[in-house]
Parts: structure tokens; sequence; C-alpha cells
């Protein structure tokens, strides 16, 4: 994928937030779900965020993006082919067909599971965390887990959205998240 600067310069709140629409109550009473489809349809705003993912890492020798399911993976996917580097899905347990390592983590009514496959990522390796929204900070911080037991060294954390208000950067004291928007 051929890089233009401009998708950075484009970035701009106003552009991305014009393209993320509220639904209330969903996916039950008391939430305020953010929906993303209309950015991902539009080509100006994906093409920004993928740059604007994207850029802070771009010198950082990147090996792998991890992307989280699951739209982590409809930006980690592009993410790794602008900065050059292999894409890993971290799936929800079960979901993936050969030898894997996972990592569990609590929710607020019991635990989950992140899993990614025992020989994606090797020794050493550089590795970029992107998922849509960082909220709570329960599935980063087993992602983070989960690619240092796997052997990597995490260089980033990179997301579109930060729900400021549900304090998931403390859970990442450890590696300094990356918002495009924070709200």
């Amino acid at each position: 994928m051929a890089h233009d600067d401009t998708h950075a310069d484009t970035a701009a709140p106003d552009l991305l937030l014009g393209r993320i629409r509220d639904i209330p109550d969903f996916p039950r009473p008391g939430i305020l779900f953010k929906d993303i489809t209309p950015l991902l349809n539009d080509r100006t705003a994906l093409a920004a965020t993928v740059a604007g993912l994207a850029a802070p890492f771009r010198d950082a020798g990147v090996d792998h993006v991890v992307g989280l399911e699951a739209r982590g993976f409809i930006f980690g996917a592009p993410v790794a082919l602008e900065l050059g580097a292999g894409f890993v899905p971290a799936r929800k347990a079960g979901k993936l067909p050969a030898s894997v390592i996972d990592q569990p983590y609590d929710l607020e009514y019991g635990t989950a599971t992140v899993e990614i496959h025992a020989d994606a990522i090797t020794e050493g390796s550089r590795v970029l965390i992107v998922d849509d929204v960082l909220a709570t900070g329960g599935t980063g911080r087993a992602a983070v887990d989960l690619v240092r037991k796997a052997g990597g060294t995490v260089v980033g954390f990179s997301v579109l959205m930060e729900l400021t208000a549900l304090h998931g950067r403390e859970k990442l004291s450890d590696v300094e998240p990356h918002a495009l928007l924070s709200v």
C-alpha cells in the first residue's frame, strides 16, 4: 500500500468524529455504542484512520500488527500493510484452528480469553497492537500480556478512539496508548 502523507493531515478529529454515530442503548440499556460503520464507508476517513494509526510507528521497526477481534481486524490488516509488517489476528477462545497461546482476562461479569496462533509471533518480534476503541483496558491488557508471553516486544497500542471516562489507559501504564480521538 503506497503511503500518502496527506492522509495523516486529514485525520483531524472533526473528520473522524463526523463519521462515528452514537447508538443509544445498544447492545443493552445504558450503553452508548460508538458505531464506526459510517467511517468505514467513507474512503477519505478510512484512509486517514489507517494512516493515523500507523504514523507514530513508521520508524519503530514493526514486524507484526496484532488486531483484536473483531473491529481491530478491520484496522489492523491495513495498518500492517502501511508498516510493511505481517498481521496477526487475536481471537476469542476457540476460533483459531491451529495450536494457540492464550491469555485470560476479567470482564465486568466473568472472564474471557484472547488467543493467537502459537507460531504467529517469534521471539524478539516487534509488535504493534491495534484496536478500534480503548475502553476499560481489559482486552488491551490481555493483548499486551499475550504478545509478551509469545516472546514479542510491544512497541505500541494504537486505537481509533479512547473512551477517557473509563480509564483504560491506567491498565496500560507500561505501554503508551496512541488514540486518534479521545471522547
